[in-house]
């Protein structure tokens, strides 16, 4: 059908739509598309380098294991000649020999660091071994087939991934509820707890805090994301899940963010809300429907 020179189609709905509009639906489509493909690349990218660390990652681990444990019978042997050594007379030449050494050495600083250095080096390389292992699961490959999620495990291995994007703006505030297990697509939801928790550290112009509260009613789940940043001008506030759009200076955002999020909940059954005050911050409610049955997770 002709409408003077733009051409008319027909929405999934039976709403006539315009040329314009059309192009607008495709434009927002094929951005949605061109984003998905890019958290794809970036997990496959992830997901191989997490991998590749954490093999010598394993041998390092196991290796100052080994250390720890020969560093303890040294010591047993250093401990079993200070007895001998002070069975010796005073002037015994052995003894001072031995005396001197030790204090050119620091024998006791050694005895007392060395444990230390490697308890440190162990407790480094566990949190190394964690953080492997979160960016394993955040960035599995999505495959669409959902499955029982500890949404508070999703919401620690997301925050361990982009630690980095909050350490030096916010600090995290858990006031965490008890949750039951969620159907849910993990990857999706790790996707969207992503982009809420940049977000908000992002919206935090210097120092502040996000504060993340869960909690469940009858058979929804629910998160919360708080930050106390500048918060969102009211004439704002009704366009922030439109695709495209963003208050981020040129180059600093796609304007695609939200609108996923929004769409990943829906498919999911659940919902994403906002509330913002200009100089109070932001805070984004999602609501999921837990699905099958399941275990309760704190």
């Amino acid at each position: 059908m002709i409408q003077g020179s733009a051409q008319v189609f027909q929405s999934p709905s039976g709403n006539a739509l315009d040329e314009q509009q059309v192009l607008e639906r495709l434009r927002q489509t094929e951005g949605q598309l061109l984003q998905s493909e890019k958290l794809a690349a970036v997990g496959l990218l992830a997901a191989g380098i997490a991998h590749e660390i954490n093999n010598p990652v394993g041998f390092v681990s196991s290796n100052l294991g080994s250390l720890q444990n020969y560093i303890e019978r040294l010591f047993a042997i250093l401990d079993a000649y200070a007895r001998m050594q002070e069975a010796l007379p005073a002037e015994h030449p052995s003894r001072v020999e031995v005396e001197n050494l030790a204090r050119e050495t620091e024998l006791e600083y050694l005895r007392q660091d060395i444990p230390d250095l490697l308890r440190e080096s162990i407790e480094g390389l566990a949190r190394v071994k964690g953080i492997i292992n979160d960016l394993k699961d955040f960035s599995r490959i999505d495959d669409g087939q959902r499955e029982q999620a500890d949404l508070h495990r999703c919401l620690e291995s997301t925050l361990n991934v982009i630690r980095n994007e909050i350490k030096y703006k916010a600090e995290v505030v858990r006031v965490f509820g008890e949750l039951p297990l969620v159907s849910c697509v993990p990857a999706q939801i790790n996707q969207v707890f992503m982009n809420l928790l940049v977000n908000a550290a992002q919206a935090i112009d210097s120092v502040g805090t996000i504060t993340l509260r869960t909690g469940a009613e009858g058979n929804l789940v629910w998160i919360e994301i708080c930050d106390t940043g500048k918060g969102i001008p009211p004439e704002f506030q009704a366009r922030v899940f439109e695709p495209f759009f963003t208050t981020k200076p040129v180059g600093k955002g796609t304007g695609l963010g939200l609108s996923i999020s929004r769409d990943i909940v829906q498919r999911h059954g659940g919902s994403l809300v906002m509330r913002s005050a200009v100089g109070e911050g932001t805070t984004f409610r999602l609501s999921l429907p837990v699905g099958e049955a399941s275990e309760r997770s704190d």
